[in-house]
């Protein structure tokens, strides 16, 4: 992991307001709040004539991914260019970083170019907040996905699909099912659940997928599917992140399925309007079964348009903290 100082530090202005957007973790229910609030007035936007707001005019934002991800750079570039941004999709697998050029020296080639945000995707956890501390003042970093540390805009994609099913937090339980140790996602979901007031968080896995000292994150842990998914609310699924084990986790595919895969037998001991989530991409018949993915009670879709509001409320509400601080920097009215 990389090193980096305390994000609460780096994260927001002096002001409070948002800079970047690295982590869910020590956000206040404040923050969050305020992303989903105004990710809500976007949601629509996708269904209008003109689908574009001006708010990021004349910036250009850099879609800075280490590590591919189809799903996620075509959201972010969507959600840029909503807001009206430039946007550059840079492939490091074949820039000059595969030919020996530091990290550093890609940062420093971006600034040139007069660049106004980062959204960066790396296999190294800390990697996101290694950049924000190294970027200039006047540059914008959001966390596209950080090795196993955290992937936010995700986490607060599922938050804003849950408020819009079920309303208030606080008295809701939710199950997170599957490969818990791998998942960068469980770890944004987990804080900003609790962040938001959900007191009854669960996670489900076998032992092999589960990491070290989970409870201490303020979960209830199960290894019995059945016992933990039992009058949930809320049912949100994992995908096996297969590319990040190093060794035999598991017996295999069909073992997990019949163990841990969601089919319409385990849901049925959910609460009768328990809704279930999946931040895709979908290994059907490995960690949920087609009747449930595609059944109405299914909000996989609304979890991709949700995608690009969230991401559309960060990166405008990063552009403007970071406006607002140069303001004060340069001793001027905003």
């Amino acid at each position: 992991m990389l090193e980096h100082t305390d994000p609460s530090q780096v994260q927001l202005t002096k002001d409070g307001e948002l800079k970047h957007f690295i982590t869910t973790e020590h956000l206040s229910r404040e923050m969050l709040t305020e992303i989903l609030d105004t990710a809500d007035s976007f949601v629509d936007l996708g269904a209008k004539q003109v689908k574009k707001v001006p708010l990021l005019r004349g910036k250009t934002v850099v879609n800075l991914f280490f590590e591919a991800s189809t799903r996620t750079l075509s959201t972010f570039e969507l959600a840029a260019k909503r807001l009206s941004a430039d946007v550059l999709n840079l492939n490091i697998s074949t820039s000059s970083t595969s030919k020996g050029e530091t990290l550093k020296d890609t940062l420093m080639t971006l600034h040139a170019m007069h660049s106004d945000m980062f959204v960066v995707r790396h296999s190294s956890s800390g990697a996101a907040h290694f950049i924000a501390e190294h970027v200039t003042p006047d540059v914008a970093v959001i966390n596209a996905g950080d090795g196993r540390h955290a992937h936010p805009t995700q986490a607060m994609l599922d938050m804003l699909t849950i408020r819009q099913a079920k309303g208030a937090f606080a008295p809701l339980s939710v199950a997170i099912v599957g490969d818990i140790l791998h998942s960068r996602v469980a770890r944004s979901q987990i804080h900003a659940l609790r962040t938001l007031g959900v007191e009854d968080i669960r996670v489900i896995a076998p032992n092999t997928l589960l990491p070290r000292h989970i409870e201490s994150l303020g979960v209830k842990v199960y290894t019995d599917m059945q016992q933990g998914i039992k009058d949930v609310d809320v049912v949100m699924m994992l995908r096996l992140q297969k590319e990040r084990m190093n060794s035999a986790l598991l017996p295999s595919e069909s073992e997990f399925y019949k163990l841990y895969g969601l089919t319409m037998d385990k849901l049925a001991l959910a609460k009768p309007d328990a809704v279930v989530m999946h931040p895709g991409p979908i290994n059907r018949g490995v960690e949920i079964a087609s009747s449930v993915a595609d059944c109405d009670r299914s909000l996989i879709l609304d979890q991709v348009t949700n995608g690009i509001a969230v991401r559309m409320a960060v990166m405008s509400m990063a552009m403007s903290g970071q406006t607002k601080s140069r303001s004060d920097l340069n001793g001027t009215e905003v």
